[in-house]
């Protein structure tokens, strides 16, 4: 199995062989339930869905009710697909676990989350720009501004791509080869070297 659906549970500091604090990352990753698996012959591409997660049965539409049902399982929040060739070793209703997925030979995982998000962020937060300068010479309240965006008589307009001001965070963001720190099955927890996008809670995506 090359992937499992987590949560992220929050930051500690492990010491390592050599005595120094490495700054780690608690993720409850599984158990997860297979509720759909998708074949070449018929759905055109291979690939197994995952389910993690309860969800309150009022809050789960009648749709998707069904779909759970056909698993054998109950609603869950989270469902993502893992494109793979699993025919004939997963069915409807299997659980993967943390152990099926970090075996004792995987030393790095690649996590996929979404990124805290800011809100309407400025020039300087959101792009590192250093404001236009001094406080004299009439700069009064320029202090964060973007500057000089582009020339006047042409083109008359300004271009696409330009760093401006905007919609900061809240992105798809893939961090590669976070090294394993520890395994910890029978709590469904992993522990890896580094930080992963995301605040507390969020759902995460491990990839072996």
């Amino acid at each position: 199995m090359p992937g499992l659906i987590g949560k992220k549970v929050g930051m500690i500091s492990v010491f390592g062989a050599d005595g120094k604090n490495i700054p780690c990352t608690v993720v409850e990753a599984g158990p997860c339930v297979v509720t759909q698996v998708r074949t070449v012959e018929k759905d055109g591409y291979a690939a197994v869905q995952l389910a993690y997660d309860e969800k309150k049965e009022k809050h789960t539409s009648a749709a998707l009710k069904g779909h759970f049902e056909k698993a054998g399982t109950t609603p869950k929040k989270k469902l993502v697909e893992f494109p793979a060739d699993f025919a004939g070793e997963l069915k409807l209703g299997d659980t993967v676990t943390l152990a099926d997925v970090i075996t004792e030979d995987v030393t790095y995982v690649d996590i996929v989350g979404t990124s805290k998000g800011k809100g309407f962020q400025g020039v300087v937060k959101r792009h590192g720009f250093a404001g236009v300068g001094g406080r004299t010479h009439g700069q009064h309240n320029r202090l964060r501004h973007p500057g000089s965006m582009g020339a006047s008589s042409w083109p008359s307009r300004v271009f696409p791509g330009m760093r401006m001001a905007g919609h900061m965070g809240d992105e798809r963001v893939k961090v590669f080869n976070l090294q394993v720190v520890k395994v910890i099955p029978e709590n469904n927890l992993l522990v890896v070297k580094g930080s992963v996008p995301g605040a507390k809670g969020s759902y995460l995506i491990l990839e072996a």
